[in-house]
């Protein structure tokens, strides 16, 4: 397994890179604990004209200033004051272009997964959802701005190849206010995953 280089993030074209994030390894170690899980869905983030995006019209506040860095670092926010939402930031500085993560198959540390999230059994719905997998992962706003060259949060790559066919793109979850950008294909998955969130899955 090969730790994702600096160049992966720094590609131009953040809907390629919500693409080739799929099948990709999400590892963590945090607080003593190694977890790891398999990229299954992504959501794509268009800096400055996506009204969807926290930096659309370039927005820039203390709580989305990560978006902003040089491509490869997190960028971790609450929603509904309870979800930890993780984000790979892409592109170039100031172009704040940015991946959620919203959900992933569990490879390791499953026990762990089980301990945060307080769930007895690892089924489906451990990581599945972008709230739910970072809690499994351990994954917090505290680590909104690391680089994910390091070792506390990295991506990488194990070999694994999608099958073209296997690629499913639809519209975003949970952005209704967006307008007609609501309705963008910027949603990547991997068909027939049980892990993914929402709808189709097929």
């Amino acid at each position: 397994m090969k730790k994702l280089k600096v160049d992966f993030y720094l590609g131009q074209n953040v809907l390629q890179t919500a693409r080739d994030l799929l099948g990709k390894i999400l590892v963590t170690n945090i607080d003593g604990m190694h977890t790891s899980a398999r990229i299954v869905e992504t959501e794509a983030y268009i800096a400055i004209t996506d009204r969807a995006s926290h930096s659309y019209n370039g927005r820039r506040t203390n709580r989305n200033e990560h978006m902003y860095g040089k491509g490869g670092i997190s960028y971790v926010y609450i929603c509904y004051g309870m979800h930890h939402l993780f984000n790979v930031v892409t592109n170039n500085r100031d172009i704040p272009d940015a991946v959620l993560i919203r959900a992933a198959e569990p490879v390791s540390g499953i026990q762990a997964m089980l301990a945060r999230t307080g769930k007895k059994v690892a089924d489906y719905t451990l990581t599945k959802g972008p709230g739910n997998m970072s809690r499994a992962l351990g994954i917090s706003k505290l680590h909104s701005g690391i680089r994910l060259t390091g070792n506390q949060i990295f991506l990488a790559d194990d070999g694994y190849v999608l099958p073209a066919e296997l690629t499913g793109a639809s519209k975003r979850i949970g952005i209704d206010g967006a307008g007609a950008d609501a309705l963008l294909p910027y949603r990547f998955y991997i068909r027939g995953n049980r892990y993914v969130s929402g709808s189709p899955v097929k």
